[in-house]
């Protein structure tokens, strides 16, 4: 199995994804093929004494990079030598099993959708993170930013491939499907939320999907579903917002505690509470840290592509790598594409 990393897209590259690649092949025993300026990869290997290429790494050549600042639309046409164009190119053509980019999520959604394709009957790739929830297991969003605009049909087909993906990945046996929505009842939110409901409803009941009904964003976190099914604007903030919570109670927790003042042991009290909490701590911030998750896979492109966070460094671009080998081995696009056959029959009623 080989991974395809964008060596020169994110804010840390080329050190980042050259550091964290050397990794995943140590760890992990990855076999990686860095693509990108091979004069500046080997500098980077150098700087960090590293002479040879180390046992797993592969270098293809990339003159060009793609900039956040280029127009995802005309990436392929005016920056095919571009690493992100060329990996996504090796890809397509089989030289490698999963493709990893930091860089312009615009221009790697559009250059995975017309170069490495989306299954047979995808309207619309979508972005779909995982995030630990109350019960134990994951709750998968779909879409969290690929598509700020949605119809219902997009929603309907999010709620299959989310199904079919908590399945695969996250041993879930009957996935709890979801509408992120404003209530439970079924006459709440806009029209794109009352249509998809009605669609969502006709899956269930064909027994496609196991939808069960209206979510509220406060009872994602709580594990109330495994798959939230919305539009990507809405996802995204939902996405957001959980981590930025998460974050505030960690610093918080922090806070309080060591604010927290006794009559009879004073500080030395707080900093003994505070090291008796640090672990579990450290443990929830784990959780939702982007470093440990690695990336988010676009769904419903026919092999896997990860968009990893722009501000990767090297522990997170050898997890991402680590999730490229694990999503890799887990291809749905036979499921998937049956099941859109049927769903198809739905949105045409």
């Amino acid at each position: 199995m080989k991974i395809i990393l964008d060596a020169m897209g994110g804010d840390h590259a080329p050190q980042a994804p050259v550091l964290g690649a050397i990794e995943a092949a140590k760890v992990y025993g990855a076999q990686v093929t860095l693509v990108g300026r091979g004069e500046e990869i080997l500098n980077v290997m150098k700087q960090n004494g590293i002479e040879n290429l180390p046992e797993g790494i592969e270098i293809a050549n990339a003159d060009d990079v793609v900039d956040m600042h280029d127009d995802p639309a005309n990436v392929i046409r005016r920056k095919p030598n571009s690493s992100m164009v060329v990996g996504l190119k090796m890809l397509a053509d089989g030289q490698g099993d999963a493709f990893i980019s930091a860089g312009s999520t615009g221009a790697l959604l559009t250059g995975a959708t017309l170069i490495v394709k989306r299954v047979k009957g995808i309207r619309r790739a979508a972005m779909g993170p995982a995030m630990p929830n109350k019960t134990g297991g994951k709750t998968v969003i779909l879409d969290c930013g690929a598509n700020a605009e949605c119809t219902p049909e997009f929603l309907l087909q999010f709620g299959l491939v989310g199904s079919l993906h908590a399945k695969a990945s996250y041993g879930v046996e009957n996935p709890k499907v979801g509408l992120l929505n404003i209530g439970t009842e079924d006459t709440k939110g806009t029209p794109l939320q009352k249509e998809a409901y009605a669609l969502l409803q006709q899956a269930q009941e064909k027994g496609l999907i196991n939808f069960v009904g209206n979510v509220e964003a406060r009872d994602v976190p709580l594990g109330a579903v495994d798959v939230v099914v919305c539009d990507g604007f809405s996802g995204n903030v939902l996405l957001k917002s959980i981590e930025g919570t998460a974050m505030f109670m960690g610093s918080l927790m922090k806070h309080k505690i060591f604010k927290r003042k006794s009559k009879i042991l004073g500080p030395v009290r707080a900093g003994l509470g505070y090291l008796l909490c640090k672990p579990g701590v450290n443990e929830v911030m784990g959780m939702l840290d982007y470093r440990t998750i690695g990336g988010t896979q676009f769904l419903g492109i026919q092999k896997p592509v990860i968009k990893a966070h722009g501000s990767s460094d090297q522990m997170a671009f050898c997890n991402a790598i680590h999730q490229a080998q694990e999503a890799a081995g887990k291809d749905i696009s036979a499921q998937l594409e049956q099941g859109l056959a049927a769903l198809k029959e739905i949105s045409n009623d």
